[in-house]
């Protein structure tokens, strides 16, 4: 890196971060604005200052960019996380949750860049260490959600703790969730409507991939409540009980789209119920169909049949009016049946 890039403050450079794999890094203290660290050394030495209670009632916030090789490695070295925060980094689960790391929180955050053609593979995730004074986030890919949190304390947001942080995420993922809730509503409004007014059938592929959409919604990106309500039965000495509240506000809010997406998976079942139902009535409708055809031909197939065979005493073979014979009779046969079968088809149901 060149003398000029490295003079940059860290929020200015781009996504890649410094040497180190620091993205983004601030000091908050109450009452003042919050003061971007310009590098890791700067980081590292107000992380020392906090450790030897130079500093009180301070809290620092330090995002790394885990495509740095060299990020791991300086977390390992100065942030003092527990190994199962590095464990997760290398897991295959990325289901968001939130949990008691000893004195700390550790969260797994979720974003997505939002389509209809959603696949697992557009998931971008947080690992978030949350303690008493310091504030640990690491990513491969940019998310959204993290760049929302970095304007809001550039339009000077006041973070009075480091649960006020995780809180933020967590809001921003709810208000992420309910617009993609939101969107996938509409939509099938629309289809809705469509089934209403008689169109049917050409959904059906549509349903199945929006019904699949809400179930990897509600695995990977919705933490459960009950696993954060349990957490912040007992958490950690230091989180006040105004911390501890607004956490629990955003266990409801979750619980809120929950709901929501249960809801919106129960009407999608029910509309591809009703569209595979359409579906059957046209298809026996159209079998019924069929088989009248089949039946109403069956007087002039058999008479043509007995009438083609060429063998001797064919009735009517040297009548003169013969062929006029034959066409009354498979005529008045091919009427009864007729008359017989909507008499059938008319007939109330015992």
């Amino acid at each position: 890196m060149s003398l000029a890039a490295s003079a940059l403050p860290i929020h200015a450079r781009s996504y890649g971060g410094d040497e180190h794999g620091l993205v983004y890094g601030y000091l908050f203290r109450p009452g003042a604005e919050p003061r971007p660290l310009a590098s890791a050394e700067e980081a590292l030495a107000a992380i020392g200052r906090v450790r030897a209670q130079v500093e009180t009632d301070t809290v620092i916030w330090l995002h790394f960019n885990l495509g740095n090789a060299r990020a791991e490695a300086w977390l390992r070295a100065h942030a003092a996380l527990n190994e199962d925060f590095f464990d997760a980094l290398h897991q295959g689960s990325r289901a968001t949750r939130i949990e008691r790391d000893g004195e700390a929180f550790f969260a797994v955050i979720n974003d997505v860049t939002f389509d209809f053609t959603f696949e697992v593979s557009d998931v971008a995730t947080l690992w978030m260490s949350v303690a008493e004074s310091l504030v640990i986030t690491a990513r491969r890919q940019p998310l959204r959600s993290v760049d929302r949190l970095k304007h809001s304390i550039g339009r000077q947001v006041r973070i009075e703790s480091s649960t006020a942080l995780l809180h933020h995420l967590l809001r921003d993922q709810a208000d992420e969730l309910q617009k993609i809730i939101r969107q996938s509503t509409e939509r099938i409004d629309d289809i809705e409507e469509e089934m209403i007014t008689g169109v049917h059938g050409k959904h059906k592929t549509e349903l199945a991939r929006m019904r699949r959409l809400m179930v990897r919604l509600r695995r990977l990106l919705t933490p459960e409540p009950g696993a954060l309500a349990r957490t912040l039965a007992r958490p950690p000495a230091w989180v006040d009980r105004e911390d501890r509240d607004d956490l629990l506000q955003a266990s409801d809010e979750f619980s809120l789209v929950l709901r929501d997406i249960a809801s919106l998976q129960e009407r999608i079942k029910l509309m591809q119920d009703e569209d595979s139902a359409k579906v059957a009535e046209e298809n026996n409708r159209t079998l019924f169909v069929l088989t009248m055809v089949t039946v109403l031909a069956l007087p002039i197939n058999l008479v043509a049949g007995l009438l083609g065979m060429n063998v001797g005493g064919i009735p009517l073979a040297d009548h003169p009016h013969g062929f006029w014979v034959v066409v009354g009779v498979i005529t008045l046969c091919t009427v009864a049946l007729a008359l017989y079968a909507m008499h059938r088809i008319r007939a109330p149901r015992q």
